[in-house]
């Protein structure tokens, strides 16, 4: 049985550099922002103080930056990340416009045909052009999809490159070809490096974060009472879905409770099939998922996921002796 003090360990998602100690601070706010919303305000000080849990942010943002993902140019963009962001994009254009019928939301329905117009161009003239000049077309693809309101004037990502660029963060994570597959492996060793099997463990894993966590508890040898997932694609389709491994997807065998959050405006994740899709555990664990709704135009930041006192509350409840 796990003893000692419980330890919290925050897991971010795709985006640019990080400050491992500001992003720690960010999330802790956040949270102690839900504690407030779910009435919890004695928790507080036991979270921003450090009492209640060791609190650990595993920042692995600097190992995609080796090839120089943040800087470089759309006609930089590999045939491998092309191939994945085509599969990506249409996916979650497809969830998207089930999410957006004509019929309830016709703005957002145009949106997002506009958007697949010029992905299903791209993806027709893919053989006679290369990755260079679809990744300007995918850019245009994103672009598009920026005019939807949950992302309108977002204040993290500015462009539709940046969103394009940030997003095959996802495949550069999932490339198993040889060669490639140490990025993963790093990233699940930077994450399971700050943990002690001994003590009891809760994870809260964001975006990106969630794919990382559900490999890397895969390979965690200690016991986990609560894994939160927020803003989570692990089941958008075969494009994250059937890369995971283990596959079959299954919930870990060591992780005694799983709560996922998603937000109908989160251009991320499409629909919340994640609890249909991932097997249960051979304990009979499987995925709760619950929907919030946030308040501003960019849903898709963790931060926004823990203000909510129905995502801090069971955090806060797991920590607690």
């Amino acid at each position: 049985m796990a003893t000692g003090k419980p330890q919290l360990l925050f897991v971010h998602g795709i985006g640019g550099l990080r400050h491992t100690a500001t992003d720690r601070r960010r999330w802790l706010e956040a949270l102690a922002a839900g504690a407030r919303d779910a009435e919890m305000a004695d928790a507080i000080s036991a979270l921003t103080q450090s009492w209640l849990a060791d609190v650990t942010f595993a920042d692995y943002s600097d190992l995609f930056d080796r090839r120089g993902a943040q800087g470089e140019a759309a006609g930089e963009l590999d045939g491998q990340d092309v191939s994945f962001l085509v599969e990506l994009l249409d996916s979650m254009l497809e969830e998207l416009a089930e999410q957006f019928p004509l019929e309830s939301s016709p703005q957002d329905a145009r949106v997002i045909r506009d958007a697949r117009f010029q992905l299903d161009a791209a993806i027709q003239g893919r053989q006679a052009q290369g990755a260079g000049d679809i990744g300007r077309r995918l850019v245009g693809v994103t672009t598009t999809m920026l005019r939807l309101p949950g992302v309108r004037q977002a204040a993290q990502w500015m462009n539709g490159w940046a969103v394009l660029s940030q997003l095959a963060q996802v495949g550069r994570y999932l490339d198993r070809r040889a060669g490639k597959a140490e990025l993963g492996a790093a990233i699940r060793a930077r994450v399971l490096g700050v943990l002690d099997p001994a003590r009891p463990l809760v994870v809260v894993s964001h975006s990106l974060g969630t794919v990382v966590a559900y490999e890397a508890l895969h390979e965690y040898e200690g016991a986990v009472s609560l894994w939160v997932t927020l803003g989570s694609p692990l089941a958008l389709g075969a494009v994250v879905l059937d890369r995971l491994v283990p596959t079959p997807a299954s919930c870990p065998a060591r992780v005694a409770s799983w709560l996922n959050f998603w937000d109908r405006d989160d251009i991320v994740v499409g629909r919340p099939y994640l609890a249909d899709w991932i097997r249960p555990s051979r304990s009979g664990v499987k995925a709760v998922t619950e929907r919030v709704d946030s308040r501003g135009l960019w849903t898709h930041t963790a931060t926004k996921y823990l203000e909510h006192g129905t995502v801090a509350r069971p955090v806060i409840e797991a920590l607690r002796p």
